[in-house]
């Protein structure tokens, strides 16, 4: 059930984690809607915004007692964080550039293994895993599932998919990196 706006915020505050949890509920999917609509990018990118903004959300709410006026500021939010992340990936954009000229000019070629074996490793560390998570993978990565079709297929929410998929990835980057230093 909602909480009433003046509650949930006056709790979010307080640092209540069960009205953080009920506000993530309530007003997620108006803020992942907001994102694309904003930004007409992809789900992960979405995604992406909504965490920025639900981070900034917890860390600087303060008790409102209007619906309208605590949308208006989730609205804002969410359009800074959108902002913040597109900027971000811009400069990023500039600096790979900037780093693939080098390497073509100093005849440097960045990547030292074969795909082909990268692959076949990654898939021997994801056969590993929990064959549900795996097949989460599978979906999102091979079939360019979303997040929102995964969760229906394995009914589950989109919030538990996205966190586990999370999960899984870093786990596997983290594994990635250590397997390529040795």
């Amino acid at each position: 059930m909602p909480y009433p706006v003046h509650e949930l915020t006056a709790a979010m505050a307080a640092g209540e984690a069960r009205a953080v949890e009920a506000f993530y509920r309530q007003y997620f999917d108006t803020m992942y809607r907001h994102a694309c609509n904003l930004t007409r990018r992809d789900e992960s990118f979405c995604l992406d915004v909504v965490q920025d903004a639900v981070l900034r959300v917890i860390r600087t709410v303060r008790p409102v007692d209007s619906e309208a006026q605590f949308a208006r500021w989730l609205r804002l939010v969410t359009q800074t964080a959108a902002y913040d992340l597109l900027r971000a990936e811009s400069r990023r954009r500039k600096r790979e550039a900037l780093v693939a000229v080098a390497a073509d000019a100093s005849g440097h070629n960045a990547d030292t293994s074969s795909d082909e074996e990268q692959i076949a490793r990654l898939r021997k560390q994801i056969a590993s895993l929990d064959p549900r998570i795996a097949r989460m993978i599978e979906l999102r990565c091979e079939g360019g599932w979303t997040l929102a079709r995964i969760a229906q297929a394995m009914g589950l929410s989109i919030g538990t998919v996205d966190g586990r998929l999370r999960r899984a990835l870093r786990d596997l980057r983290t594994w990635a990196t250590r397997s390529d230093n040795e």
